[in-house]
């Protein structure tokens, strides 16, 4: 009996690629999209693909062509071209804005950018899109059933950014440009008042600071402990049991102790 099967499948599998090949030489446009339309719905979106980049130029402005384009762009979508699917989703709600499925396709098209937002140390062009393009999305429809989803994945992209921006100013300390770093943690603090990473952020502004004061040349420095004793004083009131606390406190304690060597 397994052996029925598996030859019925087989010549399933057959018929369905020679009825492929077939169309693919085939001069008859309406063959075309017949076994497109097959194929599509069979999975088989790659070589729908095919098919339908021969036919799409005949099919513009034909009755046919909103089905057709929207199999086209779900078919570079579920192969992971996002960058064509992209393109083809903005065509398709532009071309056919009466359509029914103009609020998905909407949809995925803003979310391909998402998938294409890479890790967050690298550039993050697309990232930046796909926050415009879902943007646009909830704010064109604020009732979809897409919204959850749409307003998660926002959040995440967000939160990438964020992450980015945080340790870029975290870099400027890394690489000892302690004046640059307090600056850029200062700002990433301000433009970010609720961030997760703000104890990190007060802290290193702290440690640059610190670090700009001990090595300053003695007519800057005491100005320069005093700054790094107020971004000490912020640490600890924004988390008095800070994870850097043990740190902070001999560092404080250094700024104390060279203190006491101007007050004579």
């Amino acid at each position: 009996m397994k052996k029925i099967v598996s030859l019925l499948i087989l010549l399933v599998v057959f018929a369905s690629c020679s009825e492929y090949q077939k169309a693919l030489k085939s001069e008859d446009v309406a063959v075309k999209f017949e076994t497109a339309t097959k194929l599509y719905e069979a999975g088989k979106y790659a070589d729908a693909i095919r098919l339908i980049e021969q036919i799409a130029p005949a099919y513009r402005g034909k009755p046919q062509a909103e089905k057709l384009f929207y199999m086209f762009s779900m078919s570079y979508y579920n192969t992971k071209q996002y960058y064509l699917a992209a393109y083809q989703f903005e065509s398709f709600t532009s071309g056919y804005p009466k359509s029914e499925k103009i609020e998905e396709t909407a949809f995925l098209g803003a979310k391909c950018f998402s998938k294409l937002s890479p890790v967050y140390s690298l550039d993050q062009v697309d990232t930046f899109k796909a926050i415009e393009k879902l943007q646009e999305f909830i704010d064109a429809y604020p009732n979809s059933t897409y919204l959850p989803e749409a307003n998660k994945t926002l959040r995440e992209l967000n939160d990438k950014i964020e992450r980015k921006v945080f340790e870029t100013a975290k870099q400027y300390n890394t690489i000892m440009e302690y004046k640059a770093s307090m600056v850029a943690l200062d700002n990433f603090v301000s433009d970010y008042p609720g961030t997760p990473y703000k104890e990190d952020a007060l802290f290193y502004k702290y440690d640059s600071a610190y670090q700009l004061a001990i090595n300053s040349v003695p007519d800057k420095m005491e100005e320069r402990l005093n700054i790094a004793k107020t971004a000490y004083t912020s640490l600890i009131k924004f988390k008095p049991e800070t994870k850097h606390k043990k740190l902070a406190d001999e560092m404080f304690a250094r700024i104390e102790t060279d203190l006491k060597n101007f007050t004579k």
